[in-house]
């Protein structure tokens, strides 16, 4: 399986957890790894090629630090660019069928702040909703995200352990994922 992760974060030399994330799958011979912000730093993307890479691939991964409870900016613009009406949907917008997607987040939040009654009221399952939406609109499979929590605040030992789980997480087969 050919896997295509698409790193988003703003500051990416700044962040610890998704440095050692990056570091530990690009390791892997199997995992194409992009950097969106360090791509395209003038935000003028060039859809044509991401299209492209899109079709090459067969799992694509979303790797982004989560707050605000969403995304960082650009890669909602590259959402909105290149999963096009009449490519990624629509009247033969089937460009996607059969692609999975994972997204992959940090967050400085607790798994407990993540949950009615919690400090930040809703599941994090629960916040990305749009982005689920928005990948099935576009005919591609999502599958179980992989969420690393206490980022900011985690010691190296912990999120070199995460890093072992997430590097499984997104090579893991379709059946494993969802059983």
């Amino acid at each position: 399986m050919k896997i295509m992760v698409i790193v988003a974060h703003p500051n990416l030399g700044a962040s610890r957890a998704n440095q050692i994330l990056k570091t530990e799958i690009s390791k892997e011979s199997n995992i194409f790894i992009r950097d969106l912000y360090q791509e395209y730093p003038n935000w003028k993307i060039d859809i044509e090629k991401e299209q492209k890479l899109l079709l090459e691939y067969d799992r694509i991964v979303f790797q982004f630090p989560f707050y605000w409870y969403s995304c960082p900016p650009l890669l909602k613009k590259w959402f909105d660019d290149v999963l096009q009406f009449g490519w990624a949907f629509g009247p033969e917008g089937d460009n996607l069928k059969g692609k999975e997607f994972i997204l992959a987040t940090t967050t400085g939040g607790t798994e407990h702040a993540y949950r009615a009654g919690g400090r930040d009221w809703f599941s994090i399952s629960e916040l990305f909703k749009p982005i689920q939406a928005t990948i099935m609109r576009c005919n591609g499979t999502f599958l179980p995200s992989f969420i690393t929590y206490n980022a900011d605040r985690g010691s190296d030992e912990y999120l070199l352990d995460q890093a072992e789980k997430y590097k499984k997480h997104i090579s893991e087969s379709l059946e494993e994922l969802v059983r």
